[in-house]
């Protein structure tokens, strides 16, 4: 059959936008080399991220950086709403799926051509130039400079050391020092590599500032603070209702943030505190125990922060109520372990021992409610219940939130003490009773708890000799120590 040119045309027209259709559509990983650019076109897009819905200046942002020119992406989960008059070569990137349409980053090259992208507060002011100086100072860093931060408004950067220790679920900020910083404290412009950016798991998470510096923490890269400031837009105060608004969209972006991290826990340069994870209102950070060897065991880490908080709370509280009402308690097992070591629950445990004698149960009004089979809560928030497993009871840090404290309860025979319930743990054996004879206090998770008179011959009797010197983990047969 002849093919005229205009059907050999009409053809070709359809190659190309299949073509096209396919670069657009093709799902996760499988967009081939020629429709993807691998480093970009020079220049840099702005993305406008952080801002609010409400009280923004978003459309005087928006019209300052493009008027440069530079490419300009508001980047939000849906279209602003009140709409926006932003300018026409303004592009929007929503983030949130939608059933008709691909990944919205699956695909980051198909929104942001260029090699290089700033991340822009709202209410900044473009200086003509300033941005192409960022990306010059990336580009002449030294080979783990990958970030460039130049602040906004009159007021300079805080420079900050920041630390991670994932084990812990913990980030260190510190006062930084010059030329040497890994995160800064005010409002600032961020430049990167635009392939830097979409290689992170969280490339536009809220807050922007923190989500990078984390995430830039974490791979070792390098940050440079520029000289040079962007002007802040001249705006009206905002009112009460919206800086409230804005404050609490704020707290819910940051627990959000750091849940996705894995941090549970910031300390910050002035020594205060950041708190993420369970609470009293919560379940507990990780589910249920398997071969005494729990899920963040696995994963390489430890005890999460807010959960050994907790237990040192429930803790602390046992003790205080089995004194008052003249229960004979000791540290038992791995909670022993952590006092003779560190004075305090050992950083990977997830529960804490005490033996009681069993004759004593009588004398503490909630233990004798739950020993008649009723779990009981006390004026504290605090749940008393006996186990399912067996013969002892548990002291839960509340109602919702399982971290607790199981309290054994053990009895003389022939000056040995023994129990009836043993779950087959190495060191769940009997002991002479002369250990508590007499009880000794101890110093154990900012308390002082009582324990039997010689801690280390009653741990090496459990745990074997050098227990007091050579930690482990509670199973070795499922994850040793040293393999972290």
């Amino acid at each position: 059959m002849r093919v005229t040119p205009c059907q050999a045309a009409l053809a070709g027209a359809i190659g190309l936008n299949l073509l096209l259709l396919y670069c657009a559509w093709r799902g996760p990983g499988g967009s081939p080399p020629s429709c993807r650019p691998p480093r970009g076109i020079p220049g840099v897009t702005v993305l406008l991220r952080d801002f609010e819905d409400f009280e923004n200046d978003l459309a005087g942002t928006a019209r300052s950086f493009a008027s440069l020119p530079v490419p300009v992406l508001v980047v939000a989960e849906t279209a602003p709403y009140p709409p926006v008059p932003l300018p026409a070569e303004v592009g929007l990137l929503p983030l949130r799926p939608a059933a008709d349409r691909p990944p919205p980053l699956a695909h980051p090259e198909l929104h942001v051509r260029t090699r290089h992208v700033a991340l822009v507060p709202d209410g900044t002011r473009a200086v003509p130039g300033l941005l192409e100086r960022m990306r010059d100072a990336l580009e002449e860093g030294a080979g783990d400079t990958r970030l460039v931060v130049a602040p906004v408004g009159s007021v300079p950067l805080r420079c900050l050391e920041l630390r991670l220790e994932p084990r812990e679920w913990t980030a260190r900020y510190g006062p930084g020092t010059p030329g040497v910083c890994q995160a800064v404290e005010g409002t600032a412009v961020l430049l990167l590599r635009t392939r830097d950016l979409f290689a992170l798991p969280f490339p536009l998470a809220r807050p922007v500032p923190t989500a990078l510096f984390v995430q830039a923490a974490f791979r070792g890269w390098g940050l440079r603070l520029m000289p040079v400031a962007f002007p802040a837009a001249r705006r009206p105060p905002v009112s009460p209702h919206g800086r409230w608004k804005a404050e609490n969209l704020a707290e819910t972006r940051r627990h959000r943030l750091m849940r996705d991290l894995g941090i549970k826990r910031e300390v910050l340069a002035d020594g205060q505190e950041r708190w993420y994870g369970c609470g009293k209102e919560t379940a507990r950070c990780f589910g249920t125990v398997h071969a005494r060897t729990p899920q963040y065991l696995l994963a390489g880490r430890w005890t999460p922060p807010c959960c050994l908080r907790a237990l040192r709370e429930t803790a602390r509280h046992v003790a205080g109520i089995l004194e008052a009402a003249g229960v004979r308690y000791w540290l038992e097992g791995g909670s022993l372990l952590g006092a003779a070591r560190l004075g305090d629950i050992i950083p990977w445990d997830y529960d804490v021992d005490l033996g009681i004698y069993r004759e004593d149960v009588g004398k503490c009004r909630w233990l004798a409610a739950a020993a008649a089979g009723e779990p009981v809560e006390d004026t504290e928030g605090f749940l008393w219940e006996k186990a399912a497993e067996g013969d002892f009871y548990r002291v839960h840090y509340s109602r919702s939130n399982r971290l607790h404290v199981d309290l054994w309860p053990f009895y003389p025979r022939g000056g040995v003490m023994t129990k009836d319930t043993w779950l087959g743990h190495p060191q769940d054996v009997e002991f002479p009773e002369s250990f508590l004879r007499p009880r000794v206090p101890m110093p154990f998770a900012g308390f002082t708890a009582m324990a039997p008179n010689n801690a280390r011959a009653f741990l090496e009797l459990k745990f074997g000799p050098g227990a007091i010197e050579n930690p482990e983990y509670p199973n070795p047969a499922v994850k040793r120590l040293g393999q972290d």
